[in-house]
């Protein structure tokens, strides 16, 4: 009976530390190394290996120590939507796509990011396609997929 318990409480404790979501980490960090707090002030920068940061399970990279600091007192305010992976192919395809961490949006406080190469930029197609309908679709999509 105890090894049983054991067990369960081991599975449970796996359970509980294993990431929340399946995330975007292209050269091992969310974002390519981007700093997502700088998305916020309007302009992509990259991250440097000298403001780093650990988020479920995940490492994040900053361009200040300001900018960490304002991640690590309120994170999930600065998370990208789908764990950064393109936010037109999640609605239109339910597919995970990689992403230019140059082409973003902020709409409604939360951060999109978009692939971009070889003359497909979806952020232009998320635009021209009534973006509140993609969210709600890729909200479903998402949920499906993770």
């Amino acid at each position: 009976m105890k090894l049983h318990f054991s067990l369960l409480f081991f599975a449970l404790t796996l359970m509980l530390n294993a990431q929340t979501i399946d995330y975007n980490t292209k050269r091992g960090t969310a974002v390519g190394g981007y700093d997502v707090v700088a998305y916020f002030n309007g302009t992509p920068e990259k991250g440097s290996s000298e403001f780093v940061h650990k988020y479920d399970g995940i490492t994040y990279k900053f361009s200040s120590q300001e900018n960490l600091k304002t991640f690590i007192a309120n994170p999930n305010t600065y998370l990208p939507q789908y764990g950064g992976y393109c936010a037109y192919a999640i609605a239109k395809k339910g597919k995970k796509v990689g992403i230019d961490p140059k082409t973003f949006e902020i709409r409604n406080g939360k951060l999109y990011l978009f692939y971009n190469s070889w003359g497909n930029n979806t952020l232009e197609n998320w635009l021209e396609e009534q973006p509140k309908e993609l969210i709600k679709r890729a909200d479903i999509n998402w949920k499906n997929i993770n």
